[in-house]
């Protein structure tokens, strides 16, 4: 048998093994195993998720390697600790592992797939002819759809060859990619692979160009992680917050086909919809509101109706009266608040407190109250009241609403901390009638979830992955580092692409709000995706948005891959759809680009010309190829070819706007259109080339 026909038989010979491995799951028959309904819910609730992880997708490859090798034993990691590298034994026979998306045993338990993620598959991902570890030969399948058309060996005994480029490796990173986003497990690099495996007690912060794969690093990262630490991971859960709705659309893929179907993921505005969002803050309100300033402010207006008491407490039970001193009470008040704890606990703790002070006198006097007696004399009708009095419970979305409508308590609150000006900015011109008329944003909505914290401790996640961190407020980093304030996070973007008025200067001051300033910081500036002629185009905009960035380096040369055409201005629209006929005859994804006050006339022109395509924002045409963005949604998303009309009028449209140009112009994978009638942005008119 061939060393072809060979792996073929391998592959249909693993798919069998896995579709019974699935047969066998389906047919465990757990009735009332558990005990109870509850139980027995859970129990069916974890078999259909291990039904949906044992999913075979004919469409793709069910393994993307295999190495050959001698390798010590791999560690146990059924515990829930990190797995360790799984080290070279040259005393050990060689073994052979297929490396794949998830793990496939035959009936008597052996691996006929090793999971990417096992400790053995490093070595698949790291290995070089200076150092083997352990591997011999590293062979690359090429596939089809589900079907394997060849393969590529590298012999890394040969120490005396030069490592050399692999060609379906290559073929893998440049396929077009239609639809979401896939994963990368067959394609990671080793700069890749080492975050991708970076221990969950230690917050990493990725600074990644564009087409260096930051967003598919985190994306593995959650994967790698629920692998090597399962049980710790399932108590605590994990999470992705994602720019907009949009982006999370395009990656909701990807943890799916790695076998990981309960990972959460989000928006900030989602993360705290404690109020109903129903308009947008002006560039000036919203930098304002997203202030860290505004933490402090807030911590006041909670505070500040705690007040000491006007009269004694007086108890009665049954002949007995018994009287706390107001200025007793006042100690009692004034010692919580020096302890430090959310408000709502010290309010609870407050009426403990006095109740404890009514038992105090009651001993006094000979009597002997248990805690019984405590507690009904903590829920008595006197002590209730002197709390609300001394210590009012506080509605987050109310005292937010009150801070922006009074302005007395504003000013009272934001002393020392907001000019009067700055007030002015964020205060309603006409208070609204109460928390379900006002005109909440989502800066607003931050404002609230910080409040709600005040109030009652946020509860943590195990990790948090946070993709396009560069666009945060300090407010929004605050919200999403109550998130994981005891667990990790992934923090994951560009400097060079903050379009926001808001957006970060450094990472350090992004990761300080974060509460993770001890964060492993990496950086990735070696790009896979884009081209070289597209990046070097784009990165002439670095030393104008972000001149401490070294411009990224792309391992792909595409001649022709940028065409750069200035056309009459009654023109624009009718080359932009030629353009996109054009690209339409190529095989991928095509996306549309323009200024967001453009995108009506491009929707009318495309309708004129009966050329389908879906609007990212409005959800049509789900099925189209042709995707029209707006500009102000194209972060984070990847195109095989890109058609961008009036780059001018992207760069005027915003404070930031050449950072969102430049966002805009490295969406591209293999062919970047500019089309323009106005004179490009002088960053980019000399690289102009029709």
């Amino acid at each position: 048998m061939t060393a072809y026909a060979a792996e073929r038989a391998h592959l249909e010979a693993s798919r069998a093994a896995l579709r019974r491995m699935r047969e066998e799951t389906e047919a465990l028959d757990l009735t009332d195993v558990g005990g109870n309904e509850v139980s027995n819910k859970l129990v069916a609730d974890l078999i259909q998720e291990r039904i949906a992880a044992l999913a075979d997708f004919r469409d793709a490859p069910l393994f993307f390697g295999r190495i050959d090798g001698r390798f010590a034993d791999a560690p146990d990691v059924s515990t829930g600790t990190a797995p360790v590298e799984v080290a070279a034994d040259p005393s050990r026979p060689v073994e052979s592992f297929w490396i794949g998306r998830r793990h496939v045993h035959d009936h008597l338990g052996d691996p006929m797939v090793v999971d990417w993620r096992a400790p053995v598959s490093r070595s698949f991902y790291r290995a070089t002819r200076t150092d083997p570890r352990g591997v011999e030969l590293r062979r690359r399948f090429g596939w089809e759809g589900g079907r394997l058309t060849a393969f590529e060996d590298e012999h890394l005994a040969d120490v005396g060859e030069q490592d050399a480029a692999s060609a379906i490796l290559a073929a893998e990173i440049e396929r077009p990619r239609v639809g979401p986003m896939r994963d990368i497990v067959a394609t990671i690099q080793p700069e890749q692979d080492e975050i991708v495996r970076a221990d969950l007690g230690r917050t990493v912060c990725v600074q990644g160009a564009p087409g260096t794969g930051k967003t598919a690093v985190g994306l593995h990262r959650v994967a790698w992680l629920l692998y090597a630490h399962r049980e710790r991971l399932a108590r605590s859960g994990t999470l992705v917050v994602g720019p907009n709705r949009s982006f999370l659309g395009y990656i909701q893929q990807v943890l799916p086909a790695l076998g990981e179907v309960e990972v959460g993921q989000t928006t900030v505005e989602d993360l705290v919809a404690h109020v109903p969002i129903k308009a947008v803050d002006d560039d000036e309100a919203g930098r304002i509101k997203g202030d860290a300033r505004m933490a402090e402010i807030l911590r006041r207006a909670v505070w500040s109706g705690v007040r000491a008491p006007e009269e004694s407490l007086l108890v009665v039970r049954g002949s007995r009266r018994w009287r706390v001193p107001a200025y007793e009470v006042e100690e009692i008040v004034d010692a919580l608040r020096a302890r430090d704890v959310r408000y709502g606990a010290a309010r609870d703790m407050l009426r403990q407190r006095l109740a404890h002070a009514v038992l105090v006198q009651m001993e006094r006097a000979g009597e002997s109250p248990d805690d019984r007696v405590q507690d009904a004399v903590a829920r008595s009708r006197p002590v209730r009241a002197m709390a609300d009095a001394v210590w009012p419970a506080v509605d987050p979305a109310k005292l937010v609403l009150r801070l922006l409508s009074d302005a007395e308590f504003l000013a009272a609150c934001a002393h020392g901390l907001l000019s009067a000006e700055e007030q002015a900015v964020i205060r309603w011109a006409k208070p609204p009638r109460g928390v379900g008329s006002a005109k909440w944003t989502v800066a607003d909505a931050v404002l609230v979830d910080e409040t709600a914290d005040l109030v009652a401790r946020t509860p943590s996640l195990g990790h948090v992955v946070v993709d396009e961190a560069q666009d945060l407020s300090a407010m929004q980093c605050r919200a999403i580092g109550r998130r994981c304030s005891t667990g990790s996070a992934t923090v994951l973007g560009d400097i060079a692409q903050g379009t926001t008025p808001w957006a970060a200067a450094d990472w350090a001051t992004t990761l300080r709000h974060l509460g993770r300033a001890d964060a492993r910081f990496e950086e990735l500036t070696r790009g896979f995706r884009v081209p070289r002629e597209i990046l070097d185009f784009a990165s002439r905009l670095l030393p104008h948005i972000a001149p401490g960035l070294a411009p990224a380096s792309s391992v792909r040369e595409a001649p022709g891959s940028l065409v750069v055409q200035a056309v009459r201005p009654q023109a624009v629209d009718i080359e932009i759809v030629a353009r996109v006929r054009e690209l339409l005859a190529v095989e991928g994804s095509v996306g549309l680009i323009a200024a967001d006050s453009a995108i009506p006339g491009l929707a009318a022109a495309l309708d004129t010309a009966e050329l389908p395509y879906r609007h990212l924002g409005f959800g049509d045409g789900d099925d189209a190829r042709l995707n029209l963005v707006p500009a102000s949604l194209a972060k984070g998303l990847e195109f095989d070819h890109i058609a961008v009309a009036e780059p001018a009028a992207i760069a005027e449209a915003e404070l930031r706007g050449l950072r969102r140009l430049y966002v805009v112009l490295t969406r591209a994978v293999s062919t970047l259109v500019v089309v323009h009638s106005r004179p490009l942005p002088t960053e980019l008119a000399d690289t102009a080339t029709d």
